[in-house]
């Protein structure tokens, strides 16, 4: 089979052979820690701008499926594995791994030890990187991933988000976590306004499955534009990137505040933090994986959580052990507690205004790939709309 190569800006140097599609591609090379799940990672929005390190060995076994997929196409610009299975066993696949990155323009590479990189990660922290099928030059591929540009303060949203508004109207049907907000009761469908930083669809799903009508807007859209849509609620969702090099994102926060019922997830969650006057950072080595644990504060239960970020929220010095109370934090928009906190680093993983009818968390709720340990929070959303219009 073909080499390849792929190349740390810190100088090292991988050697492995040419998966998916042949050519070059440059990224900020991070690792993700789930067994399974990768055609929804592939197809996340969020990974735009990124390569991607599969920790387990061995990968495609189950294929690729159209109803698996979480947008219109795959955004990660490079894939890295140990091994790519180039035989299939699911009767639902529809093409191989390979085949699939092929057509998506992928450029990947496997037969690398992906457990060293991982550690090398780790320790020296997530960088840019360069993957290559096409000149196996060493020293060009080490300059090609330092002049690659960073993540930090670019806007990686105007990539992946909507041309132009539309309606959402599908659900999860049989595959529902939860039973739906119809069948609890509920007096009336509620009409939702998504901000698509990069939206997946199992969110969607997800908000649908709750009692919702969505409308999906692209992630410039102004206050003014939001209320002709009269809407009963707003959701912010997952995206790419720095939340610092979304200003105009923060800025129509600010003015949304307190005026509708808010939710936000992963970078929607770092947005409405910076609208309330919070800071972010930059993460060594980002959360990325289905299996991280999240502590709720108010009822102290652990969930197993679903998680895809380079950034977070920064909290107060205090929070460097589980505090026996959600802390609460003053800001400019209101007293925030912070209701969920990682177990791993003690990293802010949700939030609630005291004062406004707004939350939000940095894991992904919705799962695809993932336990659904936190579906409960879409449930939750429904009954703060339902609380805030009665």
């Amino acid at each position: 089979m073909k080499k390849a190569l792929l190349a740390l800006a810190d100088g090292t140097v991988f050697e492995g052979r040419a998966l998916g599609y042949e050519g070059e591609a440059v990224g900020e090379v991070v690792f993700n820690t789930a067994m399974t799940g990768y055609q929804e990672i592939l197809t996340d929005p969020s990974y735009k701008g990124q390569i991607i390190t599969m920790t387990c060995p061995h990968i495609g076994n189950y294929g690729m499926t159209p109803e698996d997929v979480e947008s219109r196409r795959a955004w990660a610009e490079g894939f890295v594995v140990m091994e790519a299975s180039r035989l299939v066993s699911n009767w639902r696949s529809k093409q191989t791994l390979q085949e699939s990155l092929i057509e998506s323009k992928v450029v990947a590479i496997e037969g690398i030890d992906t457990r060293a990189l991982t550690r090398h990660l780790r320790e020296h922290g997530s960088q840019q990187g360069f993957i290559t099928h096409l000149n196996l030059d060493r020293d060009r591929a080490v300059q090609q991933a330092r002049h690659a540009p960073g993540i930090v303060g670019r806007d990686l949203v105007a990539d992946v988000t909507c041309a132009r508004p539309y309606e959402w109207t599908m659900g999860t049907g049989d595959w529902a976590p939860s039973a739906n907000g119809r069948e609890r009761g509920m007096s009336k469908p509620r009409r939702i306004v998504a901000y698509d930083f990069g939206i997946k669809h199992n969110i969607l799903r997800r908000l649908v499955d709750v009692g919702c009508r969505v409308t999906v807007v692209p992630a410039s859209t102004s206050p003014i534009e939001v209320d002709a849509l009269k809407p009963d609620g707003i959701f912010l969702s997952n995206g790419p990137g720095d939340p610092e090099g979304l200003p105009y994102a923060v800025q129509a926060m600010e003015k949304l505040i307190g005026r509708y019922p808010i939710f936000g997830i992963c970078l929607g969650h770092q947005i409405l933090c910076l609208a309330f006057g919070l800071k972010t950072y930059k993460l060594k080595f980002g959360h990325h994986g289905a299996n991280h644990p999240v502590l709720d504060l108010r009822t102290r239960t652990v969930e197993i959580t679903s998680q895809n970020h380079n950034f977070a929220v920064q909290g107060p010095p205090s929070l460097r052990d589980v505090p026996k109370v959600p802390p609460v934090i003053e800001t400019r928009c209101g007293n925030l507690s912070l209701t969920h906190i990682s177990l791993n680093d003690y990293s802010i993983e949700g939030m609630a205004c005291l004062d406004h009818p707004v939350f939000s968390v940095q894991y992904h709720p919705e799962a695809a790939p993932g336990p659904h340990d936190a579906a409960y929070l879409f449930d939750e959303f429904e009954r703060l709309m339902e609380k805030h219009h009665a």
